[in-house]
């Protein structure tokens, strides 16, 4: 999800970044048990947007779309 987002979005992140981006949307997709499309796109989108307004921490980036 997260890369087709990032696609989506015509945004440029390293293998590094994405792989952080990953891990939340994974973590928070589980804790919040997010199961339809709609609402895993949305978390997508919040968690690449925040990450790119400098959101970098992963624990903060969590905390934040948690």
């Amino acid at each position: 999800m997260i890369q087709s987002q990032i696609a989506d979005m015509q945004s440029v992140l390293s293998d590094v970044e994405v792989a952080l981006c990953q891990r939340v949307y994974d973590h928070v997709r589980s804790v919040r048990q997010i199961k339809t499309d709609h609402d895993c796109e949305e978390l997508a989108t919040r968690i690449i947007q925040s990450f790119q307004h400098g959101v970098k921490d992963e624990d903060a980036l969590t905390r934040l779309v948690i």
